[in-house]
């Protein structure tokens, strides 16, 4: 199993920027990729970004390219979303997700972190 805890969310105004960090535990070496996903009030959960955990591109939405990008900290079993200008629209709960390098779907989740941003 493996266990994802996020933190970093909170209430901020338009325009502002947060980080987002997402901690792995437990059998991380079984972790082939890594993705953020949001949900906002009334809406379905959606996605964000990816990265593959053994390193290339991430991979992100076109509603948030050139404005969040995803790091990874291996030796930390750490990813990261900074989120710089950012609207009303990104407002939700985002939720760290993980795949295992067994199979090809998000199998693991965190339970989740409130971003708030005001107009």
């Amino acid at each position: 199993q493996v266990q994802l805890v996020e933190s970093g969310g909170g209430l901020v105004q338009a325009g502002d920027s947060l980080r987002l960090s997402c901690a792995a535990s437990g059998f991380t070496s079984r972790i082939g990729v890594m993705g953020w996903f949001r949900q906002a009030p009334g809406k379905e959960r959606e996605f964000v970004g990816q990265v593959r955990w053994s390193g290339g591109s991430p991979e992100y939405v076109d509603a948030v390219k050139g404005r969040f990008t995803i790091g990874r900290e291996n030796a930390k079993n750490r990813m990261t979303l900074q989120m710089n200008s950012l609207e009303p629209e990104d407002t939700g709960v985002y939720y760290c997700a993980a795949q295992s390098i067994f199979r090809g779907e998000y199998a693991y989740w965190g339970q989740g972190t409130q971003v708030t941003v005001s107009s």
